[in-house]
């Protein structure tokens, strides 16, 4: 139980040593998860926007796995697809090994129907749109993809509900499941999600996207995304930091995001955050490898007992807050259903017909 200051000490067996790990977690919505469905197979829950599914990147104790565990005491849940971190909505968990293999197969033949609804720029046409392109992931880093005839090949099926003069709200049913498809697909068509952090920015040009015209290559797209929110003080709703983007600048793209799984393996500090790269199967997600043995607690700025190291860029830097809807995308997840269940959450309130900003 002594700092070591000696480093030519050398290890003998049974040695025991323990080290601190010093992280800034991202600020998340207070908004509380609500369960829709527990019973002796599932937990169904509504996921709020801003909170990832499991450990990664830089959030441990902000993750609905954590908090399910320390609020509602559910652990060793088995997650059986996942949402993006801004994306809120109907989000499944199997209790069991039986059960998430069962739900595995069904998805595995296609059996399950997701059922989406947004918030879209402009006025959405009022028949039925169906996008095929395919997506590329840019970069796995700070999470974008774009249109691309190299990428995975993806549909999603779009049917306007209401238009309020401005914006329009718009039903959406993948029928792929790649990273951030919907997203892309609505900027792709011209109608990007109101306050999508990602793909309705200027740095995509004065089209923002529209039919993939971008007139910039990836290093620069990348470039112009991250000085954008730079200079909004809001890289944390990337989920990435000064330090992240310092740390990896030298080593692109070698880190996986707060929506893949893997990186709840990688190291807490140097990984970065991207979308979960696409494995065999793209909507399973992989179980998560930490152990729930760390309480989730809702929580911003230095973990501990507040103290400032000298090393770390994050301490070193005055950021403000985010604003609670700054944390909120105006996409849901509305309805999950399968051969023997369906699930729905209530609409959320910016869907309502005569919502106004």
């Amino acid at each position: 139980e002594e700092p070591v200051s000696d480093l030519d000490v050398v290890l003998k067996n049974n040695d025991f040593l323990r080290n601190t790990v010093h992280r800034h977690e991202p600020p998340v919505t207070a908004q509380p998860i609500q369960i829709l469905v527990e019973d002796d197979e599932v937990v169904v829950v509504d996921k709020p926007s801003s909170l990832p599914v499991h450990p990664c990147g830089r959030f441990r104790h902000n993750t609905v796995i954590f908090i399910l565990g320390k609020e509602h005491d559910l652990k060793e849940l088995h997650t059986i697809h996942r949402l993006d971190r801004m994306t809120s909505g109907v989000l499944m968990f199997a209790k069991t090994a039986e059960v998430s293999k069962r739900i595995d197969e069904q998805v595995r033949e296609r059996q399950l129907e997701k059922e989406y609804v947004c918030r879209v720029v402009g006025e959405f046409p009022e028949h039925e749109v169906v996008c095929e392109e395919p997506i590329l992931v840019v970069s796995y880093k700070v999470g974008v993809c774009r249109v691309d005839p190299k990428g995975k090949f993806c549909k999603t099926i779009f049917q306007r509900l209401s238009y309020n003069g401005r914006t329009s709200v718009v039903k959406c049913l993948p029928r792929t499941g790649r990273t951030h498809q919907i997203r892309v697909h609505l900027q792709y068509l011209g109608h990007p999600i109101v306050n999508d952090p990602i793909y309705n920015m200027d740095a995509w040009g004065p089209h923002r996207g529209k039919g993939g015209q971008i007139d910039k290559t990836d290093e620069e797209l990348l470039k112009a995304l991250v000085e954008e929110h730079r200079s909004k003080q809001s890289l944390d709703i990337l989920g990435i930091s000064e330090e992240d983007l310092n740390s990896s600048a030298e080593n692109k793209d070698c880190g996986d995001s707060s929506d893949c799984a893997k990186s709840a393996q990688a190291d807490p500090v140097n990984e970065s955050t991207c979308p979960a790269k696409d494995a065999k199967d793209p909507e399973r997600d992989t179980k998560d490898p930490e152990s729930n043995d760390i309480a989730a607690c809702r929580q911003t700025g230095e973990k501990g007992s507040g103290e400032k190291d000298p090393l770390c860029v994050e301490c070193k830097m005055s950021r403000r807050d985010p604003s609670p809807k700054e944390l909120v995308m105006y996409l849901h997840a509305l309805r999950y259903k399968g051969a023997q269940f369906e699930y729905c959450s209530k609409m959320p309130e910016w869907a309502m017909e005569d919502w106004e900003e």
